[in-house]
């Protein structure tokens, strides 16, 4: 009740992260997630957890869930199409005490949970909210079921924050920030695809916890760019950089899977891995607008500003220029070569 975590709950956490390092698995972010939840829970006896209708798609069921009936107790809900109903209830187990909870659903229908997401941010309650199926990456469900402007939204709510990792140790990483935030909400952003994992030293694996860091310095010397990118599209800015080195264009990579993180670091830091004076372009598949905060008018930004479309995920991508040709080109185009 008094939302202490177990003793040894960071060796765990050091030892999971070890051991997820170790396996390099190229999978989706919802599957990183499952197996973050499978392991946290072996030890979060409290933690409750429950879909809207969505538990084979979230990927939000552990070995250890049971279903929550009227008959019996259990740790996991089955909310049936009730996604603003869903995100009520966490928030009451979360103001309640006594238990973790955490809510799945797809991010685009985060619109239907809305004012539910608000109050959780009054009231700094420490809720959970699983979004998979995060990007048009998802495919052909669609531009209905394709978010595009949703990250920057929730985003922009004060007191959440928002997680849109890239690979499986940027999600454990993630699932950890959550489960030790008792002072707001935190919302995780996944994908459906599978996505590359990442080399990282065992430094830049601690810089995660801040929000953004530098996940590949440029090749000789200080950067003429930085590519600024989260979540699916940190494989294309990986991709870029390779490219435009062999222009003779150095380029710096930061992977920024919580904005809102990265914002409350000291001005020290953030310098650091945005240095002041260099240009930059921001690479992430969602409305372009919420990127200026960190390009200005002067950099560039590698977006979607329309709905998208019904067809293979990567099929979608390359038709709306998540290409490392338009990332190039977009970055000569900012330093005006």
């Amino acid at each position: 009740m008094a939302g202490e975590l177990p003793a040894g709950w960071r060796a765990n956490c050091s030892a999971l992260l070890a051991a997820v390092n170790g396996k390099r698995e190229s999978i989706a972010t919802r599957k990183a997630s499952q197996n973050a939840i499978e392991a946290v829970a072996a030890v979060l006896p409290e933690l409750i957890g429950g879909s809207a209708d969505l538990a084979a798609s979230n990927l939000t069921l552990w070995s250890g869930a049971r279903p929550m009936t009227r008959i019996g107790g259990g740790n996991y809900v089955f909310y049936g199409v009730r996604e603003f109903g869903m995100s009520a209830i966490v928030n009451g187990l979360a103001v309640h005490g006594g238990t973790i909870p955490f809510g799945a659903t797809f991010l685009t229908f985060s619109d239907y949970a809305r004012s539910a997401l608000r109050i959780a941010a009054l009231m700094r309650a420490g809720s959970i909210f699983v979004y998979t199926h995060d990007s048009v990456g998802l495919g052909e469900d669609g531009p209905t079921h394709q978010p595009v402007e949703h990250a920057s939204s929730l985003r922009c709510i004060p007191n959440i924050e928002v997680w849109r990792p890239c690979d499986t140790i940027e999600t454990t990483v993630a699932w950890f920030s959550a489960i030790e935030r008792r002072d707001g909400p935190t919302a995780l952003l996944l994908s459906r695809q599978n996505l590359p994992f990442q080399t990282r030293t065992a430094e830049q694996i601690a810089l995660i916890e801040r929000g953004g860091y530098v996940l590949s310095e440029a090749a000789g010397g200080a950067p003429r760019v930085v590519l600024i990118t989260t979540g699916s599209e940190v494989g294309l800015a990986m991709e870029s950089q390779k490219r435009l080195q062999a222009e003779g264009i150095a380029a710096r990579v930061v992977s920024m899977p919580s904005s809102t993180r990265f914002d409350r670091q000291e001005q020290s830091y953030r310098d650091t891995v945005l240095p002041p004076g260099v240009s930059r372009v921001a690479v992430e598949a969602g409305v372009s607008d919420f990127w200026r905060k960190y390009v200005g008018l002067e950099g560039g930004v590698v977006g979607i500003d329309r709905f998208g479309e019904s067809a293979p995920g990567a099929d979608v991508f390359k038709y709306l220029g998540f290409t490392p040709e338009n990332v190039v080109a977009t970055v000569k185009r900012v330093l005006h070569v």
